[in-house]
């Protein structure tokens, strides 16, 4: 009687320990958590108290003012005048022949590397694109200028820039794409095939379709990727203080924008609207991502 007394308070004393102790595992988990958001909850109030007062209708409708309008509106404490149309334009036009270059050629070759798993060649093309993923931005926009700028268009041009940007984002949709064509169960390709639907209809009709939400998160992702950079856009589309639309000419984006106003005391309140909007744009870019890889999940 003694010894099951005793037994039976030696488990609870163990039940005990084990509850403290996952409840400060907890605890910590919680913490931790809390300090690795905390830089982005403060970056962004930080933006949103110094930008949130340039940011109006005019912002994005107006091209950007010059250095006298900024310092006339500095000066009588006002609202600086313009906005930042012509580099919103100029990065829709950039990114969006970007995503026309490098989505496709991504797709492909993902599926490739995919099709062809322990191949020799396959493995080299893989090996590349993860080493195309860590070269500098720099340095692939003084490639982009050296094969657009100096050969193709014969000066700066939103084509310059969007060659830089597709070839940093395709390893991320090279990479997405194999890994969502994995978790595609194999039977729905030999389902296909036995049926004697051609091999090219079961990877358009059948695989991509399934895999669409996968390959669509990558694709946002290697779109938020490229949104702010400004290194390969400063070697290869030098900027514009119109709106433009032509692939061939010199135009504005965002991050150019920005550099622009941070090297201009007068222009400093549009620094932080600016990257307001840039960030804003790349966490809304990313939440819808994340959506759509936990809808994938959940199917």
């Amino acid at each position: 009687m003694k010894e099951a007394t005793a037994g039976l308070k030696i488990g609870k004393e163990r039940i005990g320990f084990r509850m403290v102790k996952n409840r400060l595992f907890k605890w910590g988990i919680i913490v931790v958590s809390g300090i690795t958001i905390l830089p982005i909850v403060l970056i962004f109030g930080e933006l949103l108290l110094k930008g949130y007062r340039q940011i109006n209708l005019s912002f994005f409708t107006e091209v950007t003012p010059n250095t006298l309008e900024a310092m006339t509106a500095v000066t009588n404490n006002e609202v600086i005048p313009g906005g930042i149309v012509n580099g919103i334009t100029g990065t829709l036009l950039i990114v969006g022949m970007a995503s026309v270059i490098a989505i496709p050629f991504g797709i492909l070759v993902g599926l490739f590397l995919f099709e062809n798993q322990g191949k020799r060649y396959a493995d080299f093309i893989r090996n590349l694109s993860d080493i195309l993923q860590g070269v500098p931005s720099i340095v692939l926009g003084l490639i982009a200028y050296l094969w657009v700028v100096k050969n193709i268009t014969s000066g700066y041009s939103a084509l310059a820039g969007s060659v830089a940007l597709a070839i940093m984002m395709m390893p991320l949709i090279v990479r997405s794409t194999e890994e969502t064509m994995k978790m595609i169960p194999e039977t729905l390709k030999e389902a296909g095939l036995a049926l004697g639907v051609p091999y090219y209809k079961v990877i358009l009709r059948v695989m991509i379709p399934t895999g669409f939400s996968g390959l669509l998160t990558g694709i946002l992702l290697g779109v938020s990727r490229i949104l702010g950079e400004t290194a390969p856009l400063m070697l290869t589309t030098l900027g514009n203080p119109m709106i433009n639309w032509d692939p061939s000419s010199p135009t504005s984006a965002v991050p150019l924008l920005i550099w622009d106003f941070y090297n201009d005391p007068n222009m400093v309140d549009l620094v932080w609207s600016s990257s307001l909007f840039l960030m804003g744009f790349v966490l809304t870019l990313n939440l819808i991502s994340r959506r759509i890889a936990a809808k994938q999940n959940n199917n």
